[in-house]
């Protein structure tokens, strides 16, 4: 293969792009990586560029031929770097038309470039695509799903709630059409929502639309408070409890089992019916086992898991778990009223991927990813920043000086994407002055270490909040 561009400026490497590194930015070869990045994206570097021998560079600037291997590696991942063997490595031609904004605002799992992941991906997709023949996958489904997507369901629902039936389970395109399903079958319009006092985004965009209203409940560090919400029923009388009670959405709170018990407890004493939004549990590895876990709950608990946290948004395909002894019909009815069915070929890729043990393998990549990408986070964000280990995002609370809606303006003119605590809050003013940055948009760990130092740089120098006139 001829390299790139060849005969325009390739003869001798380009190395006026290097700069000494920055105590505190984070690893040195995220530091390379970065580095060429913005030299890309400042016109120093251009497509066709040739780079340094990896040995040469790291000799140039003090580093171990590992370090500089790793930058490069992670250059070529993005798409930046054309290595061409022995004829050298140059700057891909594609680089120059590459976007520079990160978007930290949307909670989506991060991309796996490697290899066998995107082998295994398109295994599945093929299984899939030799049944289309069939007919099956192009035909409606109306109930509950197939048998055999419900079995995969069972399988992939097995850690988090043990034995379930496939009887009980209800294939749904995405949690939030699973989450207004059960709204409209559990509650009456004007009847009320409990719900944390900053929650899903998704629970008050359904709320408003299917006229529910959704009383705050105050939390701490593990979640919602058990005795703010017996307060809440006993002032307010809400019918559904809402919860995400691991890794919540947006503070990363976890609740540990007591507090999970506690809660329950409440909702039986109120004759509560439970929806429990669970995305994250098997990304997070040690959390306390789900509320529907719990057989002897004394109340119905409607548990959601989704694939699109932690396999692909792209598959639309989310788990309703409906409690044994619960009408099963009510919910059914909702769906199609909804959205009829699910997207049988998605549904079909999911339950492949499932039965063939590489959703399970998928998990633990994006696992051991995201536990890079929040050690990358710990390092750039202050230390009041609030994050799980294995998590998507990460909460950070602003103090008094910083007003969030000038911080994101001026993140949004540096190109990077984040969320108001305003998304998310059922008050108005929010309860507390915060953003939300999601970790899995950047295209890899390099993209993500420049936004966050980007960011660095703007919560140093953001002006500070005015304070209103309004009382």
């Amino acid at each position: 293969m001829t390299p790139p561009a060849a005969g325009r400026r390739l003869k001798h490497p380009n190395r006026t792009w290097v700069r000494p590194f920055r105590e505190g930015a984070g690893p040195l070869y995220l530091q390379i990586a970065q580095q060429v990045r913005e030299a890309v994206d400042d016109g120093v570097l251009r497509p066709g560029d040739r780079l340094p021998p990896q040995r040469d560079l790291a000799q140039q600037v003090g580093v171990d031929l590992t370090t500089v291997t790793r930058a490069f590696a992670e250059l070529r991942q993005a798409g930046l770097l054309d290595a061409q063997g022995a004829g050298g490595t140059f700057i891909a031609l594609s680089a120059g038309n590459r976007s520079t904004s990160v978007d930290l605002s949307m909670n989506i799992p991060p991309l796996l470039g490697s290899a066998p992941f995107a082998q295994g991906m398109e295994a599945g997709f093929q299984h899939v695509g030799q049944q289309l023949g069939q007919g099956e996958l192009m035909s409606y489904h109306v109930g509950a799903g197939t048998r055999e997507d419900r079995a995969a369901a069972v399988q992939w629902l097995a850690p988090m709630l043990g034995t379930v039936g496939t009887d009980q389970v209800v294939i749904c395109p995405g949690a939030q059409t699973a989450l207004c399903a059960l709204i409209l079958a559990r509650t009456q319009p004007g009847e009320l929502i409990a719900a944390e006092q900053l929650t899903y985004p998704g629970l008050l965009a359904a709320a408003r639309v299917l006229q529910r209203g959704v009383v705050p409940v105050a939390m701490d560090a593990e979640g919602m408070l058990p005795e703010a919400l017996e307060e809440a029923c006993q002032l307010r009388r809400p019918r559904l409890l809402y919860l995400v009670p691991t890794i919540q959405n947006p503070t990363t709170a976890t609740m540990s089992a007591q507090r999970r018990q506690a809660l329950l407890a409440v909702a039986k004493r109120h004759d509560l019916t439970v929806i429990e939004d669970d995305p994250y549990w098997l990304l997070a590895g040690d959390a306390a086992p789900p509320l529907a876990a719990h057989r002897d709950a004394g109340c119905p608990v409607y548990y959601i898991s989704t694939l699109s946290k932690c396999l692909a948004p792209g598959l639309r395909t989310a788990y309703l778990v409906v409690p044994a002894g619960e009408p099963m019909e009510p919910v059914l009815d909702a769906l199609r009223a909804i959205a009829l069915m699910p997207t049988q070929s998605m549904v079909a890729v999911a339950s492949q991927w499932i039965r063939s043990g590489q959703a399970q393998d998928m998990v633990q990549r994006f696992q051991q990813e995201l536990r890079e990408r929040q050690a990358i986070a710990a390092q750039y964000l202050p230390s009041r920043a609030q994050a799980h280990p294995a998590g998507l995002h990460v909460w950070l609370p602003l103090p008094p000086r910083l007003d969030q809606y000038r911080l994101i303006q001026a993140a949004q003119e540096q190109g990077l994407g984040i969320a108001s605590s305003d998304a998310f809050s059922v008050e108005e003013p929010p309860p507390g002055n915060a953003i939300r940055l999601s970790l899995g948009g950047a295209v890899d760990q390099g993209a993500l270490a420049g936004a966050l130092a980007k960011l660095n740089d703007i919560l140093s120098e953001a002006p500070e909040a005015r304070h209103s006139a309004i009382v």
